[in-house]
């Protein structure tokens, strides 16, 4: 298993849940995942493997060399199976602050969407508030997902902004949210 420098930890577990540094091996279900749910992901295109194949070789694999990535990417497990994949992106390591970012499974979103979100974001919450030290984790999401933002309230997190029709997408602006939680221990 791969080791971010900036963090302590290896893995970071609840229950049946573990949450460990982005695996090469889930690289194909990430794929799969984003080209599914590509709808509200900022994502221009579809993915091919030969394009996820150079990020995974270009930019992840650089990630667990360096003292300070821009991103924090780990692939979440419900007893060593994969279920989802996110991290903490758009790092603004002097502010202390990070995007939140995660997709599931898309067959695993219907029945269980809060139930992997809940656990998902206390074990993030682990490694950006515990052991990374972070001040503040947020979420920037498109107006599309109704279903997030109860989940996000009951995890803590408090309606930061709304950006008016600040996104063009399929023909239409639409609003993006922002969500934050704030290191009570910083």
């Amino acid at each position: 298993m791969r080791n971010y420098k900036c963090l302590n930890a290896d893995e970071y577990t609840g229950g049946p849940f573990s949450l460990v540094p982005i695996r090469d091996e889930d690289k194909i279900a990430i794929l799969k995942i984003r080209n599914e749910q590509i709808y509200h992901l900022r994502q221009a295109e579809m993915l091919t493997v030969e394009k996820q194949e150079a990020y995974f070789a270009n930019v992840v694999a650089t990630l667990f060399d360096q003292e300070k990535p821009e991103q924090l990417l780990f692939s979440l497990l419900e007893n060593g199976e994969f279920i989802g994949y996110g991290g903490l992106v758009h790092i603004n390591w002097i502010d202390r602050n990070a995007e939140v970012s995660f997709i599931m499974k898309t067959e695993l979103e219907k029945d269980k969407f809060e139930y992997y979100w809940k656990n998902y974001l206390s074990l993030l919450e682990q490694a950006a508030f515990k052991d990374a030290g972070f001040h503040k984790i947020f979420t920037y999401a498109f107006d599309l997902r109704p279903h997030l933002y109860p989940v996000l309230e009951a995890s803590g997190f408090h309606k930061e902004a709304r950006l008016k029709e600040h996104c063009y997408f399929e023909g239409r602006y639409l609003d993006v949210l922002i969500n934050s939680k704030i290191n009570k221990d910083a």
